[in-house]
């Protein structure tokens, strides 16, 4: 994590950066995403394959914080996608995300932050659509893309 100090004309302001993570949480597989250091702009990672939310999933997630920690920028926070139904009432997989982001916190023991999800598998289907025809090709980038979709509304949010 690296300080910055912003000097201005009018007034000084101290401000931490640095990169944030974001992860669409699925039963099978989960997509990541992680932000430039000045938590602008979101870019997908990838996508890990578990053997489910109460199998390796959260063995792998842990896995891929601490990778993406021990690079030269590292993490200063997670964002997890969580889902809800169209109308906002929380899905069946609303509390296991909730669970599972609660022990990816102990874990990592960084901040993690829920972004509202829905629709984003769709919007990430759409934009790789225009690029890629092959639907097995988008169906391999479709959890990073929206895991980037995620995290990028959360900046946008902030």
């Amino acid at each position: 994590m690296k300080r910055c100090v912003i000097y201005t004309s009018v007034e000084c302001e101290n401000y931490t950066v640095g990169r944030i993570a974001a992860f669409d949480i699925g039963e099978r597989r989960i997509g990541v995403a992680v932000s430039d250091v000045t938590a602008t702009l979101a870019r997908p990672v990838g996508v890990l394959q578990t053997s489910g939310l109460d199998g390796d999933a959260l063995d792998r997630a842990a896995s891929e914080v601490a990778r993406l920690a021990a690079e030269e920028d590292g993490l200063t926070t997670l964002v997890v996608g969580l889902p809800r139904h169209l109308d906002g009432t929380p899905s069946d997989m609303t509390p296991r995300v909730e669970a599972f982001a609660k022990r990816l916190h102990a874990r990592t023991d960084l901040q993690v932050v829920f972004q509202d999800e829905r629709l984003t598998s769709r919007e990430a289907e759409s934009r790789l659509a225009i690029r890629e025809k092959d639907w097995r090709t988008r169906k391999k980038r479709l959890d990073a893309a929206a895991a980037a979709i995620i995290l990028q509304e959360y900046l946008d949010g902030r």
